[in-house]
C-alpha cells in the first residue's frame, strides 16, 4: 500500500505504575489501599478459563515477582501483561517485576516512542489491575474506598497518562462504580466535563452478579453516555469470564474463542431495546475481532422478522437489529483478513483498527504491516476510515486524530 494512514489504536493497555493510588488516596489508606509488594510466586495456572495465582513468603523459593495487593487480593504482573519485545518461545505465564517490562508498558515517553516505531499516532488504554472494566473495585468490600481507587485511576488517566507529556497521542478511558448506576453517570459526567468520551463497561454484567441489560437498572448510565457523547467500551474478558469449554480445557482453546463473549453481548444489546430508549448511545466491543459479525447479524434479523412476536422483543426493538448495529456498535480488530474481506457486510462505519500493546496477540511493532498486507483490497478512503477516521468520529478527536483536551 502506497501510503498506510497513521493509526490510532483503539485497544492497548497500560501497566499502571506503582504510585498510581499510593498518591492519589488519603494517607489513612496507605495500608489498605492498592500497593505494589514483590514476593516469589508459590502457584500460578491458568487452565479452563481461569487465572489461579498464589503468593508466595519469603520462605519459597522461586524469581521474585511485583504483585498488586489490595484488600484480600494478590494480583502478579506476568509476561502475558507485557509481552511485547520478547520473542515468541519466551512469552509464557510467569511472574516479573516493573523491571522487566519494557518500559513503554507503563512510562509515557518510552510508550510515544514505542508508537512511533508501530506507525501509530494515537492510542486509547484500558487498564490491568483494575482488570478490563474496574471488577477489582466492585469486587471489593469497603465501597467506600473502592469508589475513591475508581476516582483515582480515572485523575491519573486523564491528568498524567494523557497529561501534557502525552501531546494529545493518548486517549483517556475511564472506570465507572459498576455497583451503582447512579455514580456511574455521576463519574461519566465528571469525566465529560474534561474531554474524556470513552469508559470501561463489562460485555456480560450478570456474570459479574451485576443487572442484565434487559432491565432498567442501568438507564441512568446509559442516559448520561448518551448526554455526553459517552461510547461504552467493553474489552473480551470484561465479565471476569473467559470463553472455555471445560475446566481442564488449555489456554488455547480460550484464546481461539475469545470473540464469543462479544458475540454474546452484541446480541443482548440488539435485543434489548436499549438503542431505541437512548438513540445516541454508541457501544464498541474491543479485541473481539469482526469475522463473526456478519452471520450474527443475519440471524438476528431473521429471528426478529420470523420470531419477535414470542420472542419477547416486539414491544422494545422496534427496528431489524442489522440497521440498530449500524448506528450504534464497533467492532474492533487487530489481525483479521476473514473479516476484512467481508466488509461490505459489516460496514466500514463500524469498524476501529488496534494493536493491543503490549500484551502478547499484539501486532507490535508490525501493524502498520499487518494492515498493508489484510487492507491492500480495500479502497485508500476505506482504509484511512478504518485505521482512523471511524475512531476519530467515535472518540471526538481533533481532525489530526488527537485528543483535543490534552492539557
Amino acid at each position: 500500500m502506497e501510503s498506510f494512514p497513521k493509526i490510532i489504536s483503539v485497544d492497548d493497555h497500560t501497566i499502571e505504575p506503582p504510585h498510581v493510588w499510593r498518591d492519589r488516596l488519603p494517607s489513612k489508606y496507605r495500608d489498605t489501599a492498592p500497593r505494589v509488594v514483590r514476593a516469589p510466586v508459590k502457584e500460578m495456572s491458568f487452565v479452563g478459563g481461569k487465572f489461579a495465582p498464589t503468593m508466595g513468603t519469603a520462605e519459597d523459593d522461586g524469581p521474585l515477582t511485583d504483585w498488586w495487593v489490595y484488600e484480600d487480593l494478590h494480583r502478579p504482573l506476568t509476561r502475558l501483561d507485557t509481552a511485547v519485545g520478547c520473542a515468541r518461545e519466551d512469552i509464557r505465564l510467569v511472574g516479573i517485576t516493573y523491571e522487566q517490562m519494557r518500559p513503554g508498558s507503563y512510562s509515557v515517553p518510552e510508550r510515544l516512542a514505542d508508537m512511533d516505531v508501530n506507525h501509530v499516532q494515537s492510542a486509547l488504554c484500558f487498564p490491568t489491575f483494575p482488570r478490563f472494566c474496574g471488577q477489582t473495585f466492585t469486587e471489593a468490600r469497603d465501597r467506600d474506598l473502592a469508589l475513591l481507587c475508581v476516582r483515582a485511576y480515572n485523575d491519573w488517566m486523564v491528568e498524567e497518562w494523557c497529561g501534557p507529556r502525552a501531546h494529545g497521542r493518548l486517549i483517556p478511558l475511564t472506570l465507572i462504580p459498576l455497583w451503582d448506576a447512579r455514580l456511574a453517570a455521576e463519574e461519566v459526567h465528571r469525566n465529560a466535563a474534561r474531554g474524556v468520551r470513552a469508559v470501561c463497561f463489562s460485555e456480560i454484567p450478570p456474570y459479574l452478579g451485576l443487572p442484565s441489560i434487559h432491565t432498567d437498572a442501568w438507564d441512568p448510565l446509559l442516559r448520561a453516555c448518551a448526554e455526553t457523547g459517552t461510547v461504552l467500551a467493553m474489552h473480551i474478558g470484561s465479565s471476569s469470564k473467559m470463553p472455555s469449554t471445560s475446566a481442564d480445557a488449555p489456554p488455547a482453546v480460550g484464546s481461539a474463542i475469545t470473540f464469543a463473549n462479544c458475540c454474546f453481548s452484541m446480541v443482548d444489546w440488539l435485543m434489548s431495546g436499549a438503542f431505541d430508549r437512548f438513540p445516541e448511545l454508541r457501544i464498541m466491543y474491543a479485541e473481539g475481532q469482526i469475522g463473526w459479525i456478519p452471520y450474527v447479524l443475519e440471524r438476528a434479523d431473521v429471528v426478529w422478522e420470523e420470531n419477535r412476536g414470542w420472542g419477547g422483543v416486539a414491544d422494545k426493538v422496534l427496528r431489524p437489529p442489522s440497521e440498530l448495529f449500524a448506528e450504534h456498535v464497533y467492532g474492533c480488530f487487530f489481525d483479521d483478513a476473514f473479516g476484512l474481506r467481508n466488509l461490505d457486510a459489516i460496514g466500514a462505519g463500524n469498524v476501529l483498527y488496534e494493536t493491543d500493546y503490549p500484551h502478547s496477540d499484539s501486532t507490535w511493532p508490525k501493524s502498520k504491516e499487518v494492515g498493508e498486507a489484510q487492507m491492500g483490497h480495500l479502497a485508500p478512503e476505506v482504509v484511512e476510515r478504518i485505521v482512523r477516521g471511524n475512531a476519530i468520529e467515535l472518540l471526538g478527536l481533533t481532525a489530526d486524530g488527537l485528543w483535543a483536551d490534552a492539557a
